[in-house]
């Protein structure tokens, strides 16, 4: 997915959501919301903190309301991307310029606004650091250096490392993800760098 460094050139590069996206950006934009780009995509701030964001995807735009969980949703347009993972982050998906209710989407975004000025978040928890598995743990004691390149990651990043490991469930897997991994760790690349 490429990074934009402008909103301007977010939507312009966005196909055939051109539209859509800028009457989204237009609604935030008539609020007292700060835009900014950050990860690459539109961000609307209010005291340096995310709002909202825009997104464009093959079959839907959307807004996303960083702290979303705290909204009454009364037209429950809203939904948990990714259940079980997200807490706070909630979406809401346009498959075309009909869906777009301008009226609604002003009244989600200034409570929303109201939110975070009255400081209603809910704050990342800190993970517990993975164990290492066994057949990796047996690959840095034959690759001194393997251990010592995986220790300059950051927690994050190991435990992407970890986990692809942890949910192979065949142990031929589990070896074709090892083989696949170690170079990338030697070359001080995480697993999903290529993706950013």
């Amino acid at each position: 997915m490429k990074r934009f460094t402008s909103v301007d050139e977010f939507i312009a590069e966005s196909g055939k959501w051109k539209e859509e996206l800028t009457v989204l950006r237009d609604i935030l934009s008539s609020t007292e919301l700060e835009e900014t780009v950050k990860w690459g995509a539109p961000v609307y701030t209010i005291n340096e903190k995310n709002v909202v964001g825009l997104g464009s995807f093959k079959t839907y735009v959307g807004i996303w309301f960083f702290q979303g969980v705290f909204l009454k949703d009364k037209k429950n347009v809203l939904i948990n991307a990714q259940d079980g993972k997200t807490k706070a982050l909630r979406q809401w998906r346009f498959e075309n310029m009909a869906q777009i209710d301008i009226k609604l989407i002003k009244e989600y975004v200034a409570e929303a606004i109201e939110n975070q000025k009255l400081n209603k978040t809910i704050k990342p928890q800190k993970k517990e650091p993975l164990p290492i598995p066994a057949e990796l743990a047996h690959i840095f004691d034959e690759k001194p250096g393997l251990k010592d390149a995986f220790n300059k990651f950051s927690p994050s990043r190991q435990r992407d490392f970890i986990e692809h490991i942890n949910e192979a469930k065949r142990e031929e897997t589990k070896t074709k993800r090892l083989q696949k991994i170690i170079p990338l760790i030697m070359n001080n690349q995480g697993l999903y760098d290529k993706y950013k």
